[in-house]
């Protein structure tokens, strides 16, 4: 297992914090890069929780999503949501997906996410 960066995490913990939704990130985790917003994990929680309500097959499972995380110390993963996985200059999915990321998998990441076009 590898130490976390200790700047990924105190940027994590300041979204946590200021239960802010509006910092923008790409990471790069197990060849993967991913681009989008932060949010705390409540707010991720939470509209994770809403998405799988809606849904007749996944309705059971929103329930999970709705308790309290009771973790002490810092946080272990970044939550994404408007966020989009990028595949040559393709965004996936076109509307943003909701994304939970274990800050220890992030081999390299920058302030800001990336425009891309599927043209």
């Amino acid at each position: 297992m590898s130490k976390p960066d200790e700047l990924l995490v105190d940027i994590a913990a300041l979204v946590e914090s200021g239960h802010s939704n509006q910092m923008s990130l790409t990471v790069v985790a197990c060849g993967a890069v991913i681009t989008g917003r932060l949010a705390p994990e409540s707010v991720w929680r939470q509209r994770v929780s809403e998405v799988l309500a809606d849904s007749d097959r996944l309705s059971d499972f929103s329930a999970m999503f709705t308790a309290a995380s009771d973790k002490e110390g810092p946080p272990r993963h970044l939550h994404f949501h408007v966020a989009r996985i990028l595949q040559g200059t393709v965004g996936i999915p076109e509307t943003g997906g909701m994304y939970r990321v274990a800050i220890e998998d992030v081999s390299a990441w920058t302030i800001g996410d990336f425009s891309y076009s599927d043209h």
